[in-house]
C-alpha cells in the first residue's frame, strides 16, 4: 500500500510537491529537484506534458523517482491519449510499481508549444478514475477480466474557488463516485471556500490536498492571471508581492503562512514551488510541519 494512502487513512497531514520531467532525457537537474524537494513530502506528482508542453512522459520519470527511494504520483491526462493508451499506460505504471495515480482532463493543447497537436480527450478526468476503479475491480473498460488487476490509489483535481459554486460540487461528487480518494486543489486563496469543499469530500469519504503556489515574482502572477483559466491571484496578495524588495522571499514568507492555515481546514497541502524548489524544505519547516 502507497505510504501517502496509509497516512492519510491515518489522519495524518500530509506534504505532496511536484516534479517536472525535462524536455529530452537528460535526468540531471530533474534528480536534482527530486533530491531537494521529495525528502520533505511524502509523495510527490511527475506532471504529464504540464502546460501541454513536451516533457519526458510522467511514466517513465515517475519510475525514476521510484528508484531514487521516494513516492511519486504518477499523472494520467487524457489530452495526450484515446482510452487504448490510457488504459494500456496504466496498466505498465502498476507493473512498474506506480500506485498512486492522479487522473487529470488536460489542457488545450494550443496553449503550449506544439499548437498544432490534436487534442484527444477521449475520456475526460472523471471517466478515468472510473477505468482505474474497474482495474482495481479486476475489469477494464469493456467489462472484461484482467489477468492479474490493480490497487491504485486514485486522485483527481478540485477547483474549490470556481464558481458555480454547485458545478463545482457536483463534480466533486461525480468524481468521487468514480473511484476517487482524494483530491489535489487548485492554488487556495480563499480558505473559506476550501473548508466548503472539504466538508463535501469528507461527506463522501475523500481527502483534500490544498494546493499552495510560490509566487515568486509579478511575472508570474501575472501569467497566471492572463493564461490559466479558472485561476487568479487576489489583488491584495499581488500587491504584497509586487511591492517586496525580494519578490522571492516575500513569496516563501506567503506560502508558509498559508500552509500554517490550511492545517486547520485540508488534510494536508500541495506545494507547487514553480521552479523554485529550494523554497519547500523551508515552507515545511518553518509552517512546523516537519523538522
Amino acid at each position: 500500500m502507497s505510504r501517502l494512502r496509509e497516512m492519510l487513512d491515518r489522519g495524518d497531514f500530509v506534504v505532496t510537491g511536484e516534479i517536472a520531467p525535462p524536455l529530452g532525457t537528460d535526468l540531471s537537474a530533474m534528480r536534482t529537484s527530486v533530491e531537494t524537494v521529495a525528502p520533505y513530502c511524502d509523495a510527490v506528482n511527475v506532471t504529464d506534458n504540464q502546460g501541454a508542453s513536451l516533457h519526458l512522459s510522467s511514466l517513465a520519470a515517475s519510475r525514476v523517482v521510484l528508484e531514487m527511494g521516494h513516492e511519486p504520483i504518477f499523472q494520467q491526462t487524457c489530452r495526450d491519449r484515446n482510452r487504448l493508451a490510457l488504459e494500456s499506460d496504466m496498466l505498465a505504471a502498476w507493473t512498474l510499481g506506480l500506485e498512486n495515480l492522479l487522473a487529470v482532463t488536460g489542457d488545450d493543447p494550443r496553449g503550449g508549444d506544439h499548437p498544432q497537436a490534436k487534442g484527444v480527450f477521449d475520456l475526460d478526468s472523471t471517466q478515468l478514475a472510473q477505468v482505474a476503479a474497474g482495474f482495481n475491480a479486476g475489469h477494464d473498460m469493456q467489462g472484461r477480466p484482467l489477468k492479474g488487476g490493480t490497487d491504485f490509489f486514485i486522485g483527481a483535481a478540485m477547483f474549490p474557488e470556481a464558481e458555480p459554486w454547485d458545478v463545482q460540487r457536483a463534480r466533486i461528487e461525480e468524481k468521487i463516485a468514480a473511484g476517487v480518494r482524494f483530491f489535489q486543489t487548485q492554488a487556495i486563496f480563499d480558505l473559506d471556500k476550501l473548508a466548503r469543499a472539504t466538508k463535501v469530500a469528507h461527506a463522501h469519504g475523500a481527502k483534500v490536498i490544498a494546493g499552495i503556489l510560490v509566487l515568486r515574482s509579478p511575472r508570474v502572477i501575472k501569467f497566471i492571471n492572463e493564461r490559466l483559466a479558472g485561476l487568479m491571484v487576489p489583488s491584495h496578495i499581488a500587491a504584497r508581492i509586487e511591492r517586496a524588495e525580494d519578490a522571492a522571499e516575500e513569496a516563501v514568507l506567503l506560502a508558509t503562512e498559508q500552509a500554517v492555515a490550511l492545517r486547520g481546514v485540508a488534510d494536508g497541502i500541495h506545494v507547487m514551488a514553480l521552479g523554485l524548489d529550494s523554497a519547500v524544505p523551508r515552507i515545511v519547516r518553518e509552517a512546523g510541519i516537519r523538522t
